[in-house]
């Protein structure tokens, strides 16, 4: 149990962090290959430790893709309850600034 908590802790912080950078604020706009380059750029959730999540997956035994698969999938199915189901395209629109070229 611990070895399991331990793989997943790391990485569920940095799913949830590329989740609330999403526009629409939704794990299910995640995907594997956004979380892994996510993962590279040291300046995007400083406090997620990239060794313990890559660790997590070597102490599981399986591929790094997968594990972020696994995880993500998992956070995808559980997204009310974690508050990542996102925001409605009326209220994103709504908190969206208007005018002008960003």
């Amino acid at each position: 149990m611990a070895t399991a908590l331990f793989a997943c802790d790391a990485l569920t912080g940095l799913i949830t962090a590329s989740a609330l950078v999403k526009p629409s604020r939704a794990v299910a706009d995640v995907d594997v290959p956004g979380v892994r380059k996510k993962m590279k750029d040291k300046a995007f959730a400083l406090g997620v430790n990239r060794e313990d999540v890559i660790n997590g997956a070597n102490s599981l035994g399986i591929p790094l893709d997968e594990h972020v698969g696994v995880v993500l999938a998992a956070m995808q199915a559980a997204a009310g309850p974690l508050g990542l189901a996102g925001v409605s395209a009326t209220s994103a629109a709504a908190s969206t600034p208007s005018g002008g070229d960003a």
